[in-house]
């Protein structure tokens, strides 16, 4: 055998030495891979028939059916009506809500410790009666459970043996379900704290199976073993990770129905005193995602906060509080926002050393059917009386069909202004209950609005536009940046913050519009700001004198209804440098990718039911879109 000349030999091997140096990279890019590679697409917030609210509106389903359903089988909806998801969920988490969890299977059955009580007997009675009877004792049901007017009878708590039997229940369910790296149950429930009305409520994840979920019982509202005040949840929280040696997380939802408390700055539970340093790092350390979507409206930011966001009233609920028992306020907005919470936030980090909003972002439906349908030509209903029939947005009588309305207020909303909810999307390293907890734990997850469009993006001090090139540029991304959920640090000398974002279609999806980044960032005298930029779009639309993108246009044919992609495109990518960046000032950034428009679920109601006599109010046009989850930058001090 002739050897190679050894000069020749030498320099290759020096070459092939070097080249394994320098990148420290194996010749395969698939190879030694340490971040995460999988997106997945799961449900964070849905109820059964366990939950008082969803059984005592004629839900029927139990947690093993919206297992199933997830999973993509097909079932009988709680109205009878064949169902099934068009793809199915990765993971999924149901949180039924923890006071009375169980009562109301009781108070259909009429079970003796419910007939005993006045209350009880005649919530029974009532929910025997079915149809509108029934559906208005489900509201009172939820009303007096709301303003602490619930009997004690009826609101079961630990201590109670059917409350332990009703939460082993829910733990062996989700036991039987999981398949790692398939199909993944989160073991959860939802923290039920109402303040006269207005909600707090909390979705408790645990990374942790049986064995730990058990030795527990839920965190309720109601005292003395519960307590309404978050800072009582979060030494729950504390309590059970010292006692089970696991790990938990609790995720504040529906904002918009606080009546500016949930993000509120001042402390609510101790005579609006100002937050010290163990709330802010308490609720730091507990809550890390913050849930910006669902099917009681979007809660990324307000028109009246963003008036210069065009795309800002999307899906706006702005009626009241939770119960509709008192009026909304522009005052309250800036404290149920997400935008206007991460500004709140790096202004108090600023004050205190803390940011206790420092959150990611998740979607959930908070549907109370055990049915997670979130497409607008499947979709189901947040409630049994909200699934499809002709008559749920226009009844009978040609009156727009009512959802909730308090006539004294003279406020409320109409059933049509249901949003179809989208999946929380996560990067993680495997389908696995580990693996999507970390992934929440260190926020590298993004909300859509419906469609699984994937989107990814990182931020540094390095990246160039040759980057975004590169097919492999999130280990580009992870090497030379941080990725959503991340922190920058004091920028060097004379560097700005740059990112790298790619995003995709959902494959059987709309083309996409545009991608944006919104930017909030404190100025030298302690004053918030915001801006939208359009960073990447479609087509050959040029900015225009306003510094706006115009529109995409409409495809949307009304009469099927559907839609064309012959506007919009199926991916778009981008490296974008904050041409206004200020090395000095505390900010943050995150991605809003949008998708043309497309038919709303009304529009699809309106041909299938043959709905003539729609209201010009109705909205039958939606344009899509997903939120990824900030990017922070401190400058040290």
């Amino acid at each position: 055998m002739r050897l190679l000349h050894t000069p020749l030999l030498c320099a290759l091997l020096a070459t092939s030495m070097s080249y394994a140096e320098e990148t420290k990279q194996p010749f395969s890019p698939y190879a030694d891979r340490a971040y995460p590679t999988k997106l997945l697409f799961g449900e964070q917030h849905m109820h059964t028939a366990l939950s008082a609210d969803a059984g005592g509106g004629g839900t029927t389903l139990l947690p093993r059916d919206a297992y199933r359903f997830a999973k993509g089988e097909q079932v009988l909806s709680n109205t009878n009506q064949p169902a099934q998801r068009n793809r199915p969920l990765d993971f999924m988490c149901i949180t039924e809500h923890t006071d009375g969890m169980g009562a109301i299977t009781d108070i259909l059955k009429g079970t003796p410790n419910v007939m005993n009580d006045k209350q009880g007997a005649e919530l029974h009675k009532r929910f025997a009666q079915g149809g509108e009877v029934a559906r208005r004792a489900s509201q009172d049901l939820i009303k007096w459970f709301a303003q602490g007017e619930i009997s004690p009878a009826l609101n079961y708590q630990p201590g109670n043996p059917d409350y332990k039997r009703t939460w082993e229940s829910l733990v062996q369910a989700a036991e039987e379900y999981n398949e790692p790296h398939h199909f993944t149950t989160m073991i959860a429930y939802e923290w039920t704290s109402l303040v006269k009305g207005n909600n707090l409520h909390r979705n408790v994840i645990l990374r942790d199976g049986a064995e730990r979920a058990l030795q527990v019982l839920p965190f309720t509202m109601t005292p003395p073993m519960g307590s309404p005040n978050p800072q009582d949840l979060w030494k729950w929280l504390e309590a059970y990770e010292a006692k089970t040696g696991g790990q938990a997380i609790a995720i504040p939802h529906n904002g918009n129905l606080s009546n500016g408390i949930m993000y509120a700055i001042q402390d609510d539970f101790n005579n609006g005193a100002k937050f010290d340093i163990a709330y802010v790092t308490a609720r730091a350390k507990w809550e890390k995602l913050m849930e910006i979507s669902q099917a009681k409206g979007d809660g990324e930011t307000h028109p009246k906060l963003s008036p210069n966001d065009e795309f800002a009233d999307y899906e706006t609920w702005d009626h009241g509080n939770l119960d509709l028992t008192n009026k909304k306020t522009d005052a309250m907005l800036p404290f149920e926002y997400a935008r206007s919470t991460l500004k709140n936030g790096i202004k108090l980090e600023d004050e205190l050393g803390v940011n206790p909003f420092k959150y990611g972002f998740v979607s959930g439906s908070d549907h109370h059917t055990a049915m997670s349908t979130g497409m607008d030509n499947n979709y189901f209903g947040a409630f049994t009386w909200g699934e499809p029939r002709k008559d749920r947005i226009v009844s009978t009588e040609g009156n727009v069909s009512i959802g909730k309305y308090n006539p004294k207020l003279e406020i409320g909303y109409d059933t049509w202004q249901y949003a179809s909810p989208g999946p929380t999307a996560v990067w993680a390293t495997s389908n696995t209950r580990a693996g999507i907890f970390d992934a929440m734990k260190r926020k590298e997850v993004y909300a859509s609005t419906g469609p699984r469009i994937s989107v990814r993006v990182f931020g540094g001090f390095d990246f160039s536009k040759e980057d975004i090139k590169q097919r492999d540029f999130a280990r580009l991304g992870y090497a030379k940046g941080v990725p959503m959920g991340g922190d920058l640090k004091q920028a060097p000398k004379g560097k700005k913050a740059g990112f790298l974002i790619r995003a995709l279609r959902d494959p059987e999806g709309a083309n996409l519009d545009r991608v944006q980044v919104v930017k909030g960032w404190l100025d030298s005298k302690g004053e918030t700001h915001e801006k939208v930029y359009d960073v990447a779009w479609s087509g050959d639309r040029k900015v225009g004198k306003d510094g706006k993108v115009p529109s995409v246009g409409d495809t949307v044919d009304l009469s099927v209804p559907t839609w064309t992609n012959t506007i919009g495109t199926a991916q778009l990518a981008t490296f974008w440098e904050d041409p206004d960046f200020d090395a000095s000032q505390k900010s943050f950034y995150y991605v809003r990718v949008i998708e043309i428009p497309t038919p709303r679920w009304t529009a699809y109601d309106a041909v299938r039911y043959k709905i003539t006599n729609l209201p010009q109010n109705v909205k039958l046009k939606t344009q899509e879109r997903a939120y990824t989850s900030p990017i922070w930058y401190s400058p040290s001090k």
